[in-house]
């Protein structure tokens, strides 16, 4: 029997809502539909390219050939020295568009006229170089307003563009969350087509000296190469590039394999020579995205989103929507649950399907999200009675816990009462920078309290986020916990992913305050793993959710060092241990904290992960095994070598180490001395 407060009429109103939603498609609709496709192509299994091969300038090149740009000559002799090794094609993914400064570019350009070798070009606002178009053949109505458009271009040097086989256009077109998921194979520069980098990469490869675009009434259809194929495009002359493909990555100062007929990819990866994309499978350098679409076209994948996508979408939402509902009035709430896994299940792995056999691009979240909005509707009326009863305890914790420890405590309030005794790992943060933010309220209190009760929101919802529990807030300090009272097994690892959240909250904070006219404020963390005693303290009139123990003193004292360390965020080895690779973690110390007389490894972590951070980080651990065997000086020049590394972050650390260093040389060390620094202050 239907429940009274539970009307058919209300559901179908609910899904013509959702299917009005759907037709109108915003920008988020559009973000979410992007994602859940990119979903198909993260889960398959990767394969390598057969036919191209990535040779790479790293920087262990640069240490090698000397600084980027190379002079013309010598970068012309390493391509014929690829030539040499059998290569069929050599693509530069680069714009020559100014003269050698050493004057070399006769050698170049004689290299150019020799070899098969493509350059890039450029859109631009103004014209330079010498652009490049391509011989085009339009079939079909008029090709004008559909391709992307670009006032200019910038091309290679006149001498390069005559010598050089092809000249492709390097560009991209991300979507609308800066993702690329498909790429323009030409675009419209001042009124002529220029094709892309990878359509010159099909065309030499063929031996064809032009392309042709077929367009109808709804855009751009396709591209073909004549002794070529046929490459399906969207209206805009796009196409979906599937990133399944990776290329074979060569150092080019390494020991070059055979690459006979072979289409090599000479690229920049060295640090600041180029720039990554986002794609669906993770950021990507621009070569492996020229390397993917060049692939893509050649293996005649044809992804495409066919146009009658949108309607089966919406009508199979509308019809999962319409019987999930009816399920739930009918029966019970669980009974809807029960069919939620196989909507989910069967819309995933339908879409999954149709790509695997036709390329077809079909949205499996649409349907997804409107079955679990009409099941949640239906069972928020069933439930609402009983979720009033327990808002007296949210009330309580909101603020301090996320919703999901606020149910677990809902539904067990004996965790609050009883206590419990178990692992944990424990978070202090301190504000820094307070002085001057103060001063610059003067007297106006009220705006001072305004701007901390923000500064402890940004602070507050990583915590929230991730299931941690805040234990108090202390002034402008908090501490929090994770693993009590709910449950997490990797609580070390939600510690330290919550700290680096909160120092990311704090400069996004500071973004607003700045713009305020306010003086930025500052964070420091420390997080220890350990026992502790967690429940209801305190006396009878006045108690609260507090936690005792060991590792709470010490996760506090490792917070207190910040300032001294120059570091935002220290970790206790204890909780690095059970970690593992998940972090970059540098060694800060090995200390005593004040009142202990053993001493413990402490770390601090980069969030804003480089590549070339892990060679530093090789010299980061040199420098502490110089210091434990009193090898002072070297770790002395070690520091001063580091300070620039890791893009300058830790300065002010590695001066505090020369200090010590420098104070240490001075001392008579005891022959049992193991490099253990004892703290005397908090």
């Amino acid at each position: 029997m239907i429940a009274s407060y539970l009307r058919p009429i209300t559901i179908v109103i609910l899904l013509v809502i959702l299917c009005g939603i759907r037709y109108a498609d915003p920008w988020f609709l559009n973000v979410m539909r992007f994602k859940a496709l990119d979903s198909h192509q993260r889960i398959q299994e990767t394969q390598l390219i057969d036919n191209i091969v990535t040779i790479e300038i790293n920087n262990d090149t640069l240490e090698s050939y000397g600084q980027w740009p190379f002079p013309r000559n010598v970068l012309a002799h390493e391509i014929r020295k690829l030539y040499d090794h059998g290569a069929g094609l050599v693509i530069l993914p680069m714009l020559l568009a100014e003269p050698d400064r050493f004057g070399m570019d006769a050698d170049f350009t004689k290299m150019l006229a020799e070899t098969p070798t493509i350059i890039g070009q450029v859109p631009g606002k103004v014209q330079k170089g010498n652009p490049v178009t391509r011989g085009v053949s339009a079939i079909g109505v008029p090709w004008e307003g559909w391709l992307y458009k670009y006032p200019e271009a910038i091309g290679p040097l006149k001498e390069f563009a005559d010598a050089a086989i092809g000249v492709g256009m390097l560009v991209i077109s991300p979507e609308a969350d800066g993702v690329v998921r498909r790429v323009p194979l030409a675009v419209d520069i001042n009124g002529e087509i220029y094709p892309s980098m990878s359509m010159e990469i099909i065309r030499t490869a063929s031996g064809d000296v032009s392309y042709q675009i077929k367009t109808g009434e709804a855009g751009v259809e396709a591209l073909r190469i004549p002794k070529y194929g046929i490459t399906k495009t969207d209206p805009n002359g796009n196409i979906w590039v599937d990133f399944r493909y990776k290329t074979e990555v060569i150092p080019l100062h390494t020991e070059l394999p055979d690459l006979t007929n072979k289409i090599v990819i000479l690229s920049l990866t060295a640090s600041g020579l180029d720039s990554v994309v986002a794609t669906p499978v993770g950021n990507m350098y621009n070569h492996d995205l020229l390397a993917a679409t060049a692939t893509t076209m050649m293996s005649n994948t044809n992804i495409t989103r066919p146009w009658w996508s949108d309607i089966t979408e919406l009508s199979v939402s509308f019809g999962m929507g319409l019987i999930i509902a009816l399920t739930v009035l009918i029966f019970k709430w669980y009974a809807g649950a029960i069919l939620l896994p196989v909507f989910i299940l069967g819309s995933f792995y339908g879409s999954l399907y149709v790509f695997n056999t036709k390329s077809y691009l079909l949205d499996w979240s649409w349907p997804i999200l409107t079955v679990f909005v009409v099941w949640a509707s239906a069972a928020f009326m069933r439930f609402m009675h009983e979720y009033k009863e327990k808002m007296a305890i949210k009330k309580q914790f909101a603020g301090y816990a996320s919703p999901t420890v606020v149910r677990m405590l809902q539904e067990n309030p004996k965790l609050i009462k009883d206590g419990m005794k178990r692992d944990v790992s424990i978070c202090f943060s301190d504000l820094r920078g307070f002085t001057p933010l103060g001063e610059s309220f003067g007297d106006d209190v009220k705006g001072l309290t305004l701007i901390m009760n923000g500064y402890m929101d940004a602070i507050t919802q990583p915590i929230l986020d991730a299931d941690g529990m805040v234990i108090k807030y202390i002034g402008d300090a908090s501490m929090h916990i994770h693993n009590a009272p709910i449950d997490d097994p990797d609580h070390p690892k939600s510690a330290v992913r919550t700290g680096i959240l909160m120092l990311k909250a704090v400069e996004k904070f500071n973004d607003k305050i700045v713009a305020e006219g306010r003086p930025p404020v500052g964070m420091g963390a420390g997080i220890n793993t350990g026992l502790g005693y967690i429940g209801e303290m305190g006396s009878t009139a006045r108690h609260s959710y507090d936690i005792l123990g060991d590792a709470v003193s010490t996760a506090a004292r490792i917070e207190s060092k910040c300032k001294e360390y120059g570091c935002l965020l220290l970790v206790g080895g204890a909780t690095v241990e059970k970690c593992d690779d998940e972090f970059f973690f540098l060694k800060v110390d090995d200390l005593a904290v004040k009142g202990k007389t053993v001493g413990i490894a402490i770390y601090t972590v980069l969030y804003d992960i480089k590549t070339h951070y892990n060679a530093s980080l090789s010299m980061h651990n040199e420098m502490h095994s110089m210091y434990q065997q009193q090898k002072f000086r070297g770790a002395i020049e070690v520091c001063e070598t580091l300070k620039p590394h890791f893009d300058g972050k830790l300065e002010k650390y590695y001066d505090m180490w020369i200090e010590r260093c420098e104070y240490m040389e001075t001392q008579d060390l005891p022959t049992d001395w193991n490099g253990v620094f004892i703290a005397t202050t908090k």
